[in-house]
């Protein structure tokens, strides 16, 4: 079997038939040149990958039939990334990266020095589902829609705990090693920087923890990946010791 990937929002099981959009028709069909009778992977988020046998793929749609499994289903550990949008590229590239790197939900927030006013949440997400095609993941984190932060944090359950990447803290990283197990979110903040009320409020929020990342301060891209790679390092699925089911 070739390792061609799909995402498909449909049940899997084995003998399971599931349709094809026209997208992904076209594309296993005109681009990957695919017939019926080859076989793909498939995933749909929640039952893990199953080799899947091409029925029918044409302009308008088509259909696959799902074989057997060959992958468990592998979900991410509780961590949510909450971001400030920037360039239209590099956004994608949060995305991106977030799903790559295990964060299980995705929330671009408004802040006060925000440069996007609006995003394309049904763009972001398909870039989630690109990547964890691409990179063999099974889940596909959801992108939620841009949020003000305020109104963010005015719903916060504070039992997740938040971790805040402050530029205003740049020096000698931190260490994660003393921090509660549970359910959290890192918080990456936007080009311009964080306003000052908005630094009195998360300072106050008792849920709130600041940490450094490092000597040199980041874009924003680059400090949502250390950050979600430090995490992921010392409280999350990539510590070794401690699996995701701790979580």
């Amino acid at each position: 079997m070739g390792k061609i990937r799909l995402f498909l929002d449909h049940p899997l099981a084995k003998g399971q038939p599931a349709p094809l959009s026209g997208g992904q028709a076209h594309y296993l069909s005109g681009v990957m040149r695919q017939v019926p009778g080859d076989e793909i992977a498939v995933f749909n988020g929640r039952d893990g990958e199953w080799r899947a046998r091409i029925d029918a793929a044409g302009k308008r749609g088509g259909q696959v039939t799902a074989l057997e499994r060959t992958a468990p289903q592998m979900d991410p550990p509780d961590l949510w990334l909450i971001f400030a949008p920037i360039k239209k590229a590099r956004t994608d590239f949060i995305v991106e990266k977030a799903a790559e790197l295990g964060a299980a939900r995705i929330l671009p927030v408004q802040t006060d020095h925000t440069n996007a006013e609006r995003i394309r949440q049904d763009r972001l997400q398909a870039h989630a589902v690109e990547a964890a095609e691409q990179c063999g993941g099974t889940f596909v984190p959801p992108v939620d829609d841009l949020t003000p932060l305020a109104r963010l944090l005015d719903g916060w359950d504070a039992a997740r705990r938040i971790l805040w990447a402050d530029e205003a803290l740049a020096g000698p990283a931190q260490t994660l090693a003393a921090l509660p197990r549970g359910p959290w979110a890192i918080l990456i903040g936007p080009e311009g920087g964080w306003s000052e009320g908005e630094r009195a409020r998360l300072s106050a929020l008792p849920f709130v923890t600041r940490i450094s990342l490092g000597p040199r301060i980041l874009r924003a891209d680059t400090a949502a990946v250390a950050a979600l790679a430090l995490w992921q390092s010392v409280l999350g699925d990539w510590s070794g010791a401690k699996g995701q089911q701790d979580i």
